[in-house]
């Protein structure tokens, strides 16, 4: 992400409004000021991710709340965990202490954060646990909610699970409908790709039969994509490939079928559902004095 605060700024805007307050806290008059203790807990079992963004929150919050008081002290705040821990549930995750006013303007924006983050990450480890002891590796792709792609590329890594190509400039991927406007010739369209980016980018290509494979493996090609075949056909492609080139798995893969995925020796398997379909971890805060 190019500017964090800038996302961060954006983000609380939702919920301040044009007049840029909080009117629920602005109700409290100058209790809003006393210190208070929010704790921050699991309240179900996942791998924890986004715990870095919550001082960025609070600090974005003091920013806007320092023109109504001058003497509001900073909010603090203790982690008990880490990005990446598992935590069950009833697990205290973090402690602020601060001025009620900041905490509770900062408490949906930063457990949005946390809920959303912690439940990709927490997804990403269940399919990373799926396929232990196999040499393949859990790889995510660019189906990601719109503006939190950097965000969520990072629970992925705190699950486990590797990030594969960022966006459409780090890395050339020729699938089928780019192979269509090339003809339908896959030689020709990596031979196109590599004259036009020269030989930095990586180039990846889809296939989805034995074929097409064949025609790709014969190519200066960086790793092939092996999409929606079955295991079986999986298999032969590494078979034939023996160590030629790294091959990708990808279409529909499911907690329950990528062990058998794995087991064909693919090198990677990519899981969209990773981000476009993790559930919410569920976090809360409650504050006291």
């Amino acid at each position: 992400m190019q500017n964090l605060d800038v996302y961060i700024s954006e983000i609380l805007a939702e919920d301040l409004g044009p007049g840029v307050r909080d009117v629920s806290v602005f109700s409290l008059g100058n209790a809003s000021e006393r210190i208070a203790k929010g704790r921050v807990v699991a309240k179900s079992d996942g791998v924890i991710s986004g715990l870095w963004l919550v001082e960025k929150v609070l600090k974005e919050v003091e920013k806007f709340s320092r023109p109504v008081s001058m003497f509001l002290c900073p909010a603090r705040v203790e982690y008990m965990c880490k990005d990446g821990d598992f935590a069950s549930s009833g697990t205290l995750i973090a402690e602020i202490n601060g001025p009620v006013g900041t905490l509770l303007t900062s408490e949906r924006t930063i457990l949005n954060l946390l809920q959303r983050l912690s439940g990709v990450a927490t997804l990403t480890r269940s399919f990373v646990e799926a396929i232990k002891g196999s040499k393949s590796q859990i790889l995510d792709t660019r189906k990601t909610t719109p503006g939190m792609r950097s965000l969520e590329k990072l629970a992925v890594r705190h699950g486990g699970g590797m990030n594969h190509r960022f966006g459409l400039y780090d890395m050339v991927m020729l699938k089928d409908n780019h192979i269509t406007a090339m003809g339908g010739k896959i030689k020709s369209a990596i031979s196109n790709a590599r004259q036009l980016v020269g030989p930095t980018l990586k180039i990846e290509v889809e296939v989805a039969n034995l074929v097409q494979f064949e025609e790709a493996l014969n190519t200066d090609v960086d790793m092939i994509m092996l999409d929606n075949m079955t295991p079986s056909e999986m298999k032969k492609c590494v078979e034939i490939a023996a160590g030629k080139v790294p091959l990708e798995a990808s279409g529909g893969i499911t907690l329950e079928s990528v062990k058998k995925v794995a087991e064909t020796g693919v090198d990677y398997i990519s899981v969209g559902a990773l981000t476009h379909s993790a559930k919410a971890l569920d976090i809360s805060m409650k504050i006291s004095f």
